[in-house]
């Protein structure tokens, strides 16, 4: 009891005289010893090394769980079974979850009707793309995340005490040598040139070993930039099989008859193709291979609807309300002023994402998503 009580003064008085010291040497009122400038720049190059492989290990896990506190609560899972030093299990992922639920919808709705044989359809790719992406977070989290973390939480503790001692040893240092110009008998002159050297000897030895702990930061850089490209090299696969699968669900989906497109307009002898881009010809349906006859509808020669000539329904107009304001692109289009009331209906022919809308004696197309249809 006594010698632990000795060790807690003795420590108690030591970090005092630290402190002292180093408060002095804020002031201005006492000299700092200096390291040298190479193990100065490793320092530097040390910190900087931390601080960014911090934000990108913080910023990839937000990429690969963006929301950390959802319903599966997977990022606060993943931090127990880290503690219970224990393997994290393998969770469905969202994309799995969804086609699931696109499954059993199916059952519900009948399988062998459009909506529900679509489904299924839906629902097996959505888990094969939710499998590619479990298969990517667990390739990116052994291969990329978990270097980083050893990193962080390895070598830069190791890194970080040690430079702690070195700057204690430094603060000893300091303290010696204030205690050598301040001592004016001989004896206690050599007593303090000898505590100086032994301190001398002790900063000289952590500064070694600090230096040669910084120097390691190369072969640190050497090894995230192997774990980087693996990193990449998964998400160029997860890519590749999404963009894959993707593929596949369109090919399939395009052998079920479109019944909902076919009687947009009965009228049409032939299939229209897709447009090249929507934002060279917005709101208006592509020219159709073969001519339509659709009564009541002026076309320009190109195809397109002459808004002019359009007549308005007897049935189907409804109220609208414009949620933002629109600037017309051409004449066939309206502008919008927003929480203005218009009348809005649609003719064969049009683009779904598009009306014909009506204030006053004005008329032009008006994007859906710029409304709110009250009636």
């Amino acid at each position: 009891m006594d010698f632990n009580l000795k060790k807690l003064t003795s420590d108690a008085g030591v970090f005092f005289t630290r402190a002292v010291q180093f408060t002095e040497e804020k002031l201005g009122s006492a000299e700092k010893t200096e390291l040298d400038t190479h193990l100065e720049n490793l320092i530097a190059r040390a910190d900087c090394t931390k601080n960014w492989t911090e934000k990108i290990f913080r910023q990839t896990e937000v990429l690969l769980q963006p929301n950390p506190i959802d319903h599966t609560g997977a990022r606060i899972e993943e931090f127990f079974y880290e503690k219970l030093d224990k393997k994290i299990p393998s969770r469905t992922t969202n994309g799995e979850l969804l086609g699931q639920y696109m499954l059993d919808a199916a059952k519900d709705f009948g399988p062998g009707t459009p909506y529900g044989s679509t489904l299924i359809t839906v629902g097996e790719y959505q888990i094969r793309l939710g499998g590619a992406e479990r298969e990517f977070l667990q390739t990116s989290a052994i291969n990329f995340l978990t270097p980083l973390r050893n990193f962080l939480e390895g070598d830069w503790r190791t890194i970080s005490k040690e430079r702690r001692l070195l700057e204690n040893r430094r603060l000893d240092l300091d303290i010696c040598k204030a205690r050598v110009k301040k001592a004016k008998q001989a004896e206690a002159k050599a007593a303090a040139e000898q505590e100086l050297r032994v301190a001398q000897t002790e900063f000289d030895r952590q500064a070694e070993v600090t230096r040669l702990l910084l120097e390691g930061i190369s072969s640190t850089h050497v090894n995230h930039l192997r774990c980087l490209h693996e990193f990449v090299e998964a998400q160029a696969t997860y890519y590749a099989q999404c963009h894959q699968y993707m593929q596949e669900l369109q090919k399939e989906l395009s052998r079920y008859p479109n019944s909902f497109a076919s009687n947009a307009n009965p009228s049409t002898s032939a299939t229209c193709p897709s447009p090249v881009s929507s934002a060279t010809l917005p709101g208006v349906s592509p020219p159709c291979l073969a001519s339509t006859s659709t009564p009541g509808i002026a076309r320009e020669p190109s195809g397109q609807l002459k808004i002019q000539d359009v007549q308005q329904p007897s049935t189907g107009h409804r109220k609208a309300k414009v949620l933002y304001d629109y600037d017309a692109h051409d004449t066939s289009e309206l502008s919008l002023l927003a929480d203005e009331l218009i009348t809005v209906y649609t003719v064969p022919g049009m683009d779904p994402d598009w009306l014909v809308g009506e204030r006053g004696n004005q008329k032009g197309k008006v994007p859906v998503t710029y409304l709110e249809l009250l009636s």
